[in-house]
């Protein structure tokens, strides 16, 4: 059944999907049964209804203090994050293909890392330039030789998944420093236990509560000593970082004290807390704080928010971080272009989940076609995140083209091009009714002596008609996501 077979009266009477693949139902050829009673459940509520539970929900994430930082040129201002409530539905099927691909590529990317400052390997065999993993402004000389337990260098992975015109899977990027947005998907999940009861109802959805027990087992278990209860910290950069309500929800679930830099200090290469009596050593540290401003000894000698010392505690065994420092190389996105090549090398199997296709403007040949086909590209630079930078050819115009151009020849190393990929859609709650918005999934995987991968992840969704940036900076908001239990027989 298509939208437009619906009666007349109900919420999903006029929902058009705009030709695209919905995550709802599904596309042209692709049906997508799994939905059926979310959908029969939908279409019974009025829209008054559902636009009245919206507001309670959006009420109640302001009162919870469930926010995040925008800056500006003048002011830093605090904002929750948009969220609608028509959740992104999941198959059984469907999760059990991601969750293998997101393991492999984690799997891959550890290998990797632990190639490239150990063996060099896959440089010498001539899989990857090696000015391009050792020149990387995210290489760390100082983790050259460093074991580091279970050779695990991404404890916590955020993989960017899109779905394109046919419903195939893709990953957009990796973000393997300090990826954020969990704590969204675990409060997303209570806003909607709490507002939408009726329609989660005997659905088998997968749970999300369990995150911070399997993050603190992880973070655990790189301990130091093999002791059976390490003291485990998270560190934040402190209340101005966009993030900060994340570090709070999490350090709350994990059950660890949240500390600044300032909160640590390092002695006898040994990591200690302050507390009200005395210093108390800490053997593992979640840390949500960048490479270059974790110890302004070893990296910037002008970081406020770090902990000076760390680095060589950190090279002694006498603490462990997670994630490794050093773990941007693998989330460049011109070495993203690679992580299918390292999946065969390592692994010696084909990707799970395929790149999107990808060109390398550093490379003559890549550089050449991007040129020529700018209009029809998607340009972005390798070190910005958050949806900055980003050129997006058959919607940018002349002028915005031409700056574009210029930016590539000056700079070309500095960028990468893909095609624009149609992303599917899922509806969505507007003022004026329950409409197409485009939509990506970030799963989250965390690593211990094993990989887990949380049911989901985070669902962002592009609330402006017309637009393609799901980016919480760039107006986007987000979605429950919802894995189905497997229920066949």
């Amino acid at each position: 059944m298509t939208a437009t077979e619906h009666r007349s009266d109900d919420l999903l009477a006029r929902y058009d999907q705009a030709g695209f693949y919905d995550e709802l139902f599904g596309g042209r050829d692709q049906p997508a049964p799994h939905t059926a009673l979310i959908r029969k459940r939908l279409s019974a509520l009025a829209f008054e209804d559902i636009h009245r539970r919206s507001e309670d929900a959006a009420r109640e994430l302001y009162n919870l203090g469930i926010t995040f930082l925008v800056y500006s040129e003048q002011e830093a201002v605090d904002r929750i994050l948009p969220f609608d409530v028509i959740p992104r539905v999941i198959s059984a099927r469907e999760w059990t293909h991601l969750e293998a691909g997101i393991v492999q590529r984690v799997t891959a990317l550890n290998l990797f890392l632990r190639d490239i400052y150990h063996d060099r390997k896959i440089i010498r065999d001539g899989l990857i330039p090696e000015d391009l993993v050792i020149g990387n402004s995210n290489y760390r000389p100082q983790m050259i030789g460093l074991k580091v337990p279970f050779d695990t260098y991404i404890h916590i992975m955020g993989v960017d998944l899109v779905r394109d015109g046919a419903g195939t899977f893709r990953v957009l990027e990796d973000n393997g420093r300090v990826p954020s947005g969990v704590s969204y998907v675990v409060e997303n999940r209570h806003m909607m236990q709490r507002v939408f009861p009726d329609l989660m109802q005997d659905l088998g959805i997968r749970l999300v509560d369990n995150y911070g027990q399997k993050l603190l087992q992880a973070v655990s278990e790189i301990a130091p000593g093999n002791l059976s209860e390490p003291r485990v910290v998270l560190l934040s950069p402190g209340s101005y970082n966009s993030a900060y309500f994340e570090h709070i929800f999490l350090a709350r679930e994990m059950g660890v004290p949240l500390v600044e830099g300032r909160d640590l200090v390092v002695q006898d290469d040994r990591v200690y807390m302050k507390t009200t009596n005395g210093l108390a050593v800490v053997d593992s540290i979640y840390r949500r704080i960048g490479d270059d401003f974790l110890d302004p000894r070893a990296f910037n000698p002008d970081s406020l928010l770090g902990v000076p010392g760390i680095l060589d505690a950190y090279r002694k065994g006498n603490v462990a971080l997670a994630n490794a420092i050093g773990t941007g190389v693998a989330d460049d996105k011109a070495v993203y272009c690679y992580v299918p090549r390292m999946i065969k090398y390592y692994l010696g199997e084909e990707a799970i989940i395929p790149n999107v296709e990808t060109h390398i403007c550093r490379e003559p040949d890549g550089l050449a076609y991007t040129l020529d086909n700018l209009e029809d590209l998607v340009v972005k630079p390798v070190g910005e995140a958050g949806g900055y930078g980003i050129t997006l050819g058959p919607l940018a115009s002349r002028e915005e083209l031409a700056d574009c151009r210029a930016k590539l020849l000056a700079d070309p190393s500095n960028y990468i091009s893909q095609p624009m990929i149609p992303l599917s859609v899922c509806p969505t709650l507007t003022e004026s009714g329950v409409e197409p918005r485009h939509v990506d999934l970030r799963p989250f995987a965390v690593t211990g002596r094993q990989t887990w991968v949380l049911p989901g992840g985070l669902t962002r969704v592009a609330m402006r008609k017309n637009t393609f940036i799901v980016n919480s900076s760039q107006g986007g908001g987000s979605k429950d996501t919802w894995v189905l239990e497997d229920t066949s027989p």
